[in-house]
């Protein structure tokens, strides 16, 4: 009787481990450093590009700056700062319960 309690313990122990394993995992993916600066990196590349093809009539409605071509770099910037962020100080796993220890 007690072999197949200690081994449901062991059991129960090794699931609640790899549920562990998997939500750190999911954390550092969903982090959100890692949204925001995708996110701006895309849509910088898609306005530092319209700051390329923009025509001389464009610039002229923004008095003479090209406020694509800035606001795109400054978004790519933005993206690269939040990605170089989650890099150098990554998230930090949970530190594991204590166990309690029992005597009967």
């Amino acid at each position: 009787m007690s072999d197949s309690n200690s081994y449901s313990d062991k059991n129960v122990r090794d699931e609640i481990s790899e549920l562990e394993t998997k939500s750190v995992t999911a954390a550092r993916l969903f982090d959100i450093r890692r949204i925001i600066g995708g996110l701006f990196v895309v849509y910088g590349v898609i306005v530092t590009i319209a700051g390329f093809v923009a025509t001389d009539d464009e610039i002229d409605k923004a008095q003479g700056v090209n406020i694509n071509l800035w606001t795109g770099l400054g978004m790519l910037v933005l993206g690269l700062f939040f990605l170089a962020w989650l890099k150098l100080r990554p998230t930090a796993p949970p530190t594991p319960p204590l166990e309690e220890t029992s005597e009967k």
